[in-house]
């Protein structure tokens, strides 16, 4: 599993794994121990976390939050001793310490409870995609036999 396999849904507290699509939707899985199943239609406001990103002031503009998600897990591993109930102040701190150039005009309190509130179900429920994947495709590419390529003319 990884990010492109891992969805939000608007007025929904958790977490869901893609399934399968459908012709009017998706199945989504909830990532908690319950493994409540629906089915997300157009008029649900579904949002993959590949595709989120964080407003940053630097040229590249945002931070993709599968990259904000590795750095926390790496500074943090796993507990940054924040909830629902941190101070505005504690949250922008947290999130001022691991990505220092975010656009405080962009980037608001509720989403940094966001991330903090899909961090900590990431850690319990599917730890295995806050893993850097570089070490895994290394050796993928290690393994993989190389292809003989054909020489031109024949």
């Amino acid at each position: 599993m990884d990010f492109s396999d891992i969805a939000s849904v608007s007025g929904k507290g958790t977490l869901f794994q893609i399934i399968q699509p459908t012709r009017t939707g998706v199945i989504l899985e909830s990532l908690d121990e319950h493994k409540k199943k629906m089915v997300a239609t157009m008029h649900n406001k579904v949002s993959i976390l590949s595709e989120i990103s964080i407003y940053t002031t630097d040229a590249e503009g945002a931070v993709p939050l599968e990259d904000v998600m590795r750095k926390i897990h790496i500074e943090f591993d796993g507990d940054t001793d924040l909830d629902k109930n941190s101070s505005p102040e504690e949250l922008k701190a947290f999130l001022k310490f691991v990505l220092p150039d975010y656009d405080e005009g962009r980037v608001y309190v509720s989403d940094i409870k966001k991330v903090v509130s899909w961090y900590d179900q990431l850690v319990k429920q599917a730890p295995e995609v806050l893993v850097e994947k570089k070490e895994e495709e290394k050796e993928v590419v290690k393994k993989a036999p190389k292809k003989k390529e054909a020489k031109k003319g024949e």
